[in-house]
């Protein structure tokens, strides 16, 4: 355990820190799960809304470095892909 005021202080920071990222990368992950769900339901109206919201939270997430900005990008290329590869089959 902390044995000073500000090694407490620091560990209770750590905490409440450790719980937001930990939120924020839980929202990372739905966000991707329900694009891919919503690609794979074939409505590309849908998916490309989808898509367009879950760009924005993973970009949201990578500029406040919870995760790397090439896992991000990795993230959504594979996502445009998934999408562009919908449009290809629908057309």
């Amino acid at each position: 355990m902390a044995n000073s005021a500000q090694a407490r202080k620091r560990a209770r920071q750590a905490i409440k820190r450790n719980a937001h990222n930990a939120s924020q990368r839980s929202a990372l992950r739905t966000a991707i799960k329900s694009a891919r769900k919503a690609i794979e339901s074939g409505d590309k109206a849908v998916a490309s809304a989808v898509f367009s919201k879950s760009v924005s939270v993973i970009d949201r997430i990578a500029d406040k470095d919870r995760i790397h900005k090439n896992k991000a990008a990795r993230h959504k290329s594979r996502l445009a892909g998934a999408l562009k590869a919908l449009s290809l089959k629908a057309a």
